[in-house]
């Protein structure tokens, strides 16, 4: 980004929002209004200078200059509901759009080593018999796979379904500093998922297996993959900070993981009830599967399309900068 020529175009709006901030205290309604609107364009102003191109002394006079606003304004504070819009509409799917690369790593690597050892278990009896006896994988093909789905009430399986996924994903995005323990998770994962289907398909019950797994796994592993990925980039940026200090683009991650964190529930929570409600129904299998991919293509438009709309429009899904935009006149 060529910084002079941002300055350039959007220094007038910085005097403005300075000569506002010195009389703050004579302000007519009008003018307050005008100071919450330049109190939010400058703070995104900085958020999108620290990403694209930090200049320390230029981003010393804007962060300085946006403390002075919230200063001005302080008191008064955006209702939670519209928090939470924000949060939702920019936010979340800027850092899932900023973090693309990372989990749609994660989720191809996960998904080739899946295959991989669910055709391994599925071709070699000797590796089926060694993981169960043949009464124990008969049991598991002909009962207790399906019956799993409807093992509890639908509320309570929900309920204990968002509690074990949540953890899993907390998992990845609190030990992604260290790196290998998200690593460890998503093998754990990948053994599950690749010994389960090859137990399955070497019983010839793939249908089944696919018929129950894909209405909720989409999303669910999706969010996973999503957890992980935003572990994995924490970590990463702890050996390679950027063009920033190590302390700061560590920090800033770290903020950004802690939204993820909230997005991330949300998104397992649909998934739980997806698994709760729907993979056990009584509808077809295409039904199911149909449900299953139209929630994973809305997750796929939300990221492409508000996560790209925000990214360009300077969010990064950093918690620290929300405050920056949250206060009004209202």
């Amino acid at each position: 980004m060529d910084v002079d020529a941002y300055t350039a175009r959007h220094g007038p709006e910085w005097q403005r929002l300075q000569r506002l901030v010195a009389r703050a205290s004579r302000l007519s309604g009008p003018e307050a209004d005008e100071l919450v609107t330049l109190y939010q364009r400058t703070a995104t102003h900085l958020s999108t200078i620290r990403s694209s191109s930090p200049d320390p002394a230029l981003v010393q006079r804007l962060s300085q200059l946006v403390a002075e606003a919230r200063s001005a304004i302080a008191g008064v504070h955006t209702p939670a509901w519209k928090v939470a819009v924000r949060f939702l509409v920019a936010g979340f799917p800027a850092a899932l759009y900023a973090g693309r690369r990372w989990w749609l790593c994660v989720s191809a690597v996960s998904v080739v080593l899946s295959l991989v050892v669910g055709a391994w278990v599925a071709g070699s009896p000797d590796v089926q018999s060694a993981i169960a006896s043949p009464a124990e994988i008969r049991r598991l093909v002909d009962v207790e796979f399906e019956q799993y789905y409807s093992s509890a009430p639908a509320g309570s399986f929900a309920a204990q379904v968002w509690t074990n996924n949540a953890w899993i994903a907390a998992i990845c995005l609190v030990s992604g500093i260290l790196i290998v323990p998200v690593v460890s998770v998503l093998w754990q994962n990948v053994l599950n998922i690749g010994v389960t289907g090859g137990i399955m398909a070497g019983a010839g019950r793939l249908d089944l297996f696919f018929g129950l797994i894909t209405p909720h796994g989409l999303l669910e592993l999706t969010a996973v993959f999503v957890a992980a990925g935003a572990g994995l980039r924490l970590g990463w940026t702890l050996v390679d900070p950027g063009p920033l200090p190590r302390a700061t683009a560590v920090a800033a991650a770290g903020r950004a993981t802690v939204g993820m964190a909230l997005g991330v529930a949300l998104l397992l929570a649909v998934s739980g009830v997806i698994e709760a409600f729907v993979t056990p129904s009584g509808l077809p299998t295409w039904a199911r599967i149909g449900i299953g991919v139209l929630a994973e293509l809305a997750f796929v438009a939300y990221v492409w399309v508000l996560g790209r709309r925000a990214a360009r429009a300077g969010e990064t899904g950093d918690v620290d900068e929300a405050g920056d935009l949250l206060p009004t006149a209202g």
